[in-house]
């Protein structure tokens, strides 16, 4: 009989507490579903644990083993919390986008770096810490989503509203600021129907976030795939509130927004990005500029005709925008048909064509890696633009978000979705996503502030 006390897994998903962002709001906070496969991924004898700085600030905790997750704004404070680790002695991972862009970075700051998809190596990893001989650096491989792990929901702290899901991994889009397919692929993979729900019945939420970067892919397969996922949840009772993402063709087949609706959606976020078509080719989003900006409207009203609601996408910030152009994109979005809207800075994140641009370019500002990571939260203008300085820009642009985000605004926006979605828990949803939207730009006061005329323009 093996007497020796289980070895602790601690896993941490840092958060960057600046009053901005994503995590201002309970109901835009993502559980870090990664940091929940992991915990699956790893053996029966060792004791898992998360903390998770989503809503509890860090307090040091014994373990044998410490792994991260970090984006690129909260990679430095991952960073942070490892050095206090490897001053215990004791070994640190780190996984996730950020560091699959940036392994050499990381591997200054912990003992480990994982790049990739962790389902194909975490097992490695662990077997390797076991017998002594962990590795400096592992690569995952893309692999089929056949028999995925369910993530341990009992590991997630209680105060999520929404739970998280994915259903599919890769987007064939590749546009120059995402760093999707770098990570997941170009190929668009389908996890099993029947996995999907068994996972769906052990969610104790109401509401969901699906978290595919976009639920109906890009060909006539996915869309049938998708409407056959929808038809699954409503044959099996899910009975669940969710929110999605998906581009402008989810409205090419209205059965697809008609099964969507009857099972349980209530918006979907569309990448918009901009309202003109040149800025549109210019980074590569093919799709959008193949419909054209006419095009926007008629997808917004398909999807309240079925009580969905539209949270549209626009970045502000492009190379050659102006004051001009930025109040326009400010008007369009007010007058436009959509019934969120998600205004962010452009961000050349890493691993992406438009940071290899940029920094070839010498426009990058925050340079000044990895503390000036902590900027790239979609909130900062962190690049020299062409036709403005940048501190003028920024400026400009949060003007703007002002106008977007006018609270009396807001509130005639939520009753014309009401009116068009002929639902009250949809437009009400909208509501409370605009100000979710305008907390992530202003911060908690609700006020915008240019927090980077320090940087040299």
């Amino acid at each position: 009989m093996n007497d020796q006390p289980k070895k602790t897994l601690l896993l941490v998903n840092p958060a960057i507490k600046t009053g901005r962002g994503f995590i201002v709001n309970k109901d835009t906070r993502y559980q870090p579903l990664s940091l929940g496969i992991i915990a699956a991924l790893t053996p029966g004898h060792w004791k898992v644990k998360i903390i998770d700085e989503n809503f509890r600030n860090f307090r040091y905790y014994p373990a044998d083993l410490v792994g991260f997750t970090a984006f690129s704004s909260t990679v430095a404070r991952a960073y942070e919390l490892a050095g206090i680790y490897r001053e215990h002695g004791i070994p640190t991972v780190i996984g996730g986008i950020h560091v699959s862009m940036c392994p050499e970075e990381a591997a200054r700051f912990v003992d480990c770096v994982v790049t990739g998809e962790a389902e194909t190596i975490w097992p490695t990893v662990i077997r390797d810490f076991e017998n002594g001989c962990m590795q400096r650096l592992y690569e995952g491989n893309l692999t089929d989503l056949i028999r995925s792990p369910q993530p341990r929901r009992e590991l997630f702290h209680p105060g999520y509203i929404f739970a998280s899901i994915q259903t599919t991994r890769g987007c064939p889009m590749n546009c120059d600021f995402c760093s999707v397919t770098a990570f997941n692929g170009s190929h668009y993979r389908f996890r099993p129907i029947d996995e999907v729900i068994a996972e769906f019945k052990t969610i104790p939420q109401k509401n969901v976030f699906i978290l595919d970067d976009n639920i109906v892919g890009h060909s006539k397969q996915a869309q049938e795939r998708a409407i056959e996922l929808f038809k699954a949840m409503i044959a099996s009772g899910v009975n669940k509130d969710w929110i999605g993402q998906a581009s402008l063709n989810v409205s090419n087949n209205e059965e697809v927004l008609k099964y969507a609706a009857l099972s349980g959606c209530r918006m979907l976020f569309i990448g918009i990005e901009s309202e003109r078509e040149d800025q549109l080719t210019e980074v590569n989003k093919r799709l959008n500029a193949k419909m054209g900006i006419n095009s926007y409207d008629k997808v917004f009203k398909k999807m309240h005709k079925y009580g969905i609601a539209a949270i549209a996408g626009f970045i502000f910030g492009w190379e050659q925008d102006t004051k001009e152009t930025i109040d326009h994109r400010m008007r369009f979005t007010r007058h436009c048909q959509a019934d969120s809207i998600q205004s962010t800075m452009m961000t050349p994140l890493p691993g992406t064509r438009l940071y290899e641009r940029y920094a070839k370019a010498g426009r990058i500002v925050f340079n000044h890696y990895p503390e000036d990571w902590k900027y790239y939260g979609y909130e900062h203008l962190v690049f020299r633009p062409d036709n403005m300085d940048r501190a003028e820009m920024q400026d400009h642009i949060f003007q703007a978000m002002d106008k977007i985000y006018e609270p009396s605004f807001l509130r005639r926006r939520m009753l014309k979705t009401w009116w068009r979605t002929r639902s009250l828990i949809t437009a009400y949803w909208s509501y409370m996503s605009n100000w979710n939207y305008r907390s992530m730009a202003f911060g908690a006061a609700g006020k915008p502030k240019n927090l980077l005329l320090n940087k040299k323009s």
